[in-house]
């Protein structure tokens, strides 16, 4: 079946969208989760598209915010340094050259370093309009990273078709008033408007008015 969205920007979730980093992430989260004795099937449930700051309070809520805070920059210079088996999602590559000339952004969780060696990794191009960790103040679910790189793009958020994989994720570009099209066949349990497999079979065409992005 083929669908097609009437939209003029789009914007990327990196992990598990853009690239495959599961292998890298789950290493670093379990190194985490051990010593507290944590579930592992429930870390995986809850850390895949927040920021690590974020899934810590929730995981173990009596903690001090400053402390998941200290820990999380430390996560983050482990994870920068641990890219092994970081590989780009089936079309991405494609994608991310077509759409070089026209409005779009990556909004990640990640912080600027690790968006660069994950991208870096998998050898794709990273967009000029990042929106990272650093530019934001609330994590997904929060629309803020989203509609932030809506108004860098100078975007209306209902403009805007973002690519994403997670529940938090999905939910943040929900909550901004998005269309969503969901990476992996996990995404479906989150309502986006569109699964798909990964990032193959993607065509854009571009007018005065805007782009068409056809996928199937």
């Amino acid at each position: 079946m083929t669908e097609s969205f009437r939209i003029r920007a789009v914007l990327l979730d990196m992990d598990g969208t853009l690239v495959d980093s599961t292998a890298a992430v789950e290493r670093t989260w379990m190194a985490w989760a051990e010593p507290h004795g944590l579930d592992p099937a429930r870390v995986l449930e809850v850390v895949h598209g927040r920021q690590g700051y974020e899934s810590m309070a929730i995981l173990l809520p009596d903690r001090p915010h400053e402390q998941n805070i200290a820990e999380n920059a430390i996560m983050l210079q482990n994870e920068a340094d641990d890219v092994t088996g970081v590989v780009a999602v089936a079309g991405a590559e494609q994608l991310l050259h077509d759409l070089r000339p026209l409005p779009h952004a990556i909004v990640t969780s990640a912080d600027v370093r690790l968006m660069q060696a994950r991208m870096n990794e998998a050898r794709l191009q990273i967009p000029a309009l990042h929106i990272t960790a650093e530019d934001v103040t609330s994590s997904k679910p929060h629309p803020e990273g989203f509609l932030l790189g809506a108004s860098r793009l100078g975007v209306d958020p209902a403009d805007c078709l973002v690519f994403e994989d997670s529940e938090a994720g999905i939910a943040a570009a929900r909550a901004a008033g998005m269309r969503v099209v969901g990476v992996g066949a996990a995404s479906a349990a989150h309502a986006p408007d569109l699964v798909v497999a990964d990032l193959t079979g993607i065509r854009i065409e571009a007018d005065a008015d805007g782009l068409t992005l056809t996928i199937g």
